[in-house]
């Protein structure tokens, strides 16, 4: 999944309009942004492989603290735990750590069985919709639609400027 977890934080600010994009963005994102860094520490393992799947070559070997289902179960309850203790809101708190959880399934859609359920050596899932792109992209694209739909009608761009850089955030 790539640009469905932007499509996340698009949705949600309908929720939470008094929330920053950057944020969403960010607790959507947040395990694809911890994942480098265990790599570079090589406490989690990737390897490229090319035609592992038809969609991506990399091969997902070890990303439990990252990845796997009770982590990111884990890794949302703390980002919530810790919004509410920033914001004192509890409908904040409830959708930032549904949009770091969030990433978690929208992975297990597209993944091959590679995403463990437990740290450790556990059961793997995943419905392997990267071998078969078409798919991936149309399903992504769509969900990315949505989000940006529900996003429009939460906020009103200000200016040119908003309207515009809107526009240029979406195209990149």
């Amino acid at each position: 999944m790539f640009i469905g977890h932007f499509a996340v934080g698009f949705g949600a600010k309908k929720y939470v309009p008094t929330i920053s994009l950057g944020y969403l963005f960010i607790a959507a994102q947040f395990l694809d942004l911890l994942w480098p860094t265990l790599l570079l520490l090589e406490v989690e393992k990737v390897e490229i492989v090319p035609g592992i799947t038809k969609l991506t070559p990399l091969d997902f070997i070890h990303y439990p603290i990252t990845h796997s289902l009770l982590m990111a179960l884990l890794w949302g309850v703390l980002a919530s735990s810790l919004t509410w203790l920033l914001v004192r809101n509890r409908k904040t708190a409830v959708i930032i750590g549904l949009c770091v959880f969030s990433h978690w399934m929208l992975d297990l859609l597209v993944h091959r069985p590679d995403l463990p359920v437990l740290p450790g050596d556990s059961t793997r899932l995943g419905f392997g919709l990267w071998n078969q792109p078409a798919i991936a992209i149309i399903g992504e694209s769509l969900l990315f639609i949505a989000g940006i739909y529900l996003y429009q009608k939460t906020t009103t761009a200000r200016n040119k400027a908003g309207k515009y850089s809107l526009l240029l955030l979406i195209g990149f």
